[in-house]
């Protein structure tokens, strides 16, 4: 058996069985041990993101017999979370694992390699990425000035729309609000009128408690309850058209990949597609769970309306419409993205659109 088709095997077998032991690839016990470190942008009390770091350590392990070993370090422990671009990028850690999206004021088209708001699903992210030329495009118009490679390596699914103290019924009671929201939903609020604050995680409940801001968003019931917005904020509105997925990845000094035996490098794409799905899996098992517990806790579920949806929808556009005007390689990766989301969405609205708007309204949220 060819390695090639042998490696193609084994990350088939890896995603198919995310979670459990892998066997070593054949030829790693030939190959040197390498000991390298991984810095995070996750606390490690958020078991699902930052779990997704350790499973990348973990799969790798597996892959070459204990040969290629990585040390995770969660945010603040080497670096501050915000900070694992530039370590990455300037060689202080041979890699990172973090949302690419928080570094936008480096570069607006880092961006795509996380999520959009009015953008891809989390099945259509990654098929952009991985099938449709989206990780080669942005490995080489965007991350190739950083030096880095990225790998997807991780996704939330679509979050949710975020805590508000009080309703906000229509587009009107939006303005004003103090809500804390980064990247491009922070942009698209910010031209609904909403007064958007940049803050880190551990400033988010105390500001929410005290009423320095109005709302929050984060990720999702599973990791939301855990940080106890419920306790100061009752209403929960979805959905988070920010962030209709939020692909997270793992970035690779660029010389230190290039230095990789190429059965190494094999191992760490079949270790970042199966962590990818992993916490995908983990995500749909473990929010469900916590949503119905939140909404025991007294947390009322809201939509956002129709008229927000399409302001924010419009705002989004303009944007993006700016940028492509302003930024060159916006403009050249944003033409291939905006081809195939238009493909995809015309597709899931032809199918699975219609079979999920029967069949889901029919399970109440009550008989979870």
């Amino acid at each position: 058996m060819k390695r090639r088709d042998f490696l193609k095997g084994a990350g088939a077998g890896a995603v198919a069985g995310a979670g459990a032991a892998m066997a070593p690839l054949a030829g790693a016990a030939e190959l040197p041990q390498l000991r390298w470190r991984m810095v995070t942008s996750w606390p490690n009390s958020l078991d699902t993101i930052y779990g997704g770091a350790q499973d990348v350590a973990k799969y790798i392990s597996d892959l070459t017999g204990g040969r290629f070993q990585i040390h995770t370090y969660a945010a603040g422990e080497l670096v501050g979370g915000l900070q694992v671009l530039d370590a990455v990028s300037q060689g202080t850690v041979e890699m990172g694992h973090t949302a690419s999206y928080y570094y936008i004021g480096k570069s607006p088209s880092l961006a795509f390699d996380c999520t959009l708001p009015f953008g891809l699903t989390t099945r259509q992210q990654y098929a952009w990425q991985m099938q449709g030329g989206g990780n080669e495009l942005l490995n080489k118009e965007v991350f190739s000035e950083f030096g880095i490679m990225s790998l997807p390596a991780g996704n939330t699914g679509v979050q949710m729309g975020g805590w508000f103290r009080r309703q906000v019924p229509d587009l009107k009671s939006l303005q004003g609000l103090k809500m804390r929201i980064p990247g491009f939903g922070g942009k698209v609020m910010a031209k609904l009128g909403v007064n958007v604050q940049t803050l880190a995680g551990s400033q988010i409940y105390p500001a929410l408690e005290r009423g320095v801001i109005d709302a929050t968003e984060f990720v999702g019931p599973y990791d939301d309850e855990k940080l106890g917005f419920y306790q100061v904020a009752k209403y929960y509105y979805a959905p988070s058209w920010w962030e209709p997925n939020a692909q997270l990845s793992v970035y690779i000094n660029s010389k230190q990949w290039e230095k990789l035996p190429k059965l190494y490098q094999e191992a760490l794409r079949i270790a970042c597609a199966a962590a990818n799905w992993n916490m995908v899996a983990k995500y749909d098992t473990k929010n469900p769970v916590a949503l119905k517990s939140l909404v025991s806790k007294g947390v009322k579920l809201e939509r956002f309306s129709e008229d927000i949806m399409k302001a924010a929808q419009k705002a989004a556009f303009e944007i993006y419409d700016g940028l492509n005007k302003s930024d060159a390689t916006w403009r050249k990766v944003y033409s291939e993205w905006l081809k195939f989301r238009n493909m995809e969405y015309a597709w899931f609205a032809a199918d699975q659109l219609l079979y999920e708007s029967f069949a889901f309204p029919q399970v109440p949220m009550k008989d979870l």
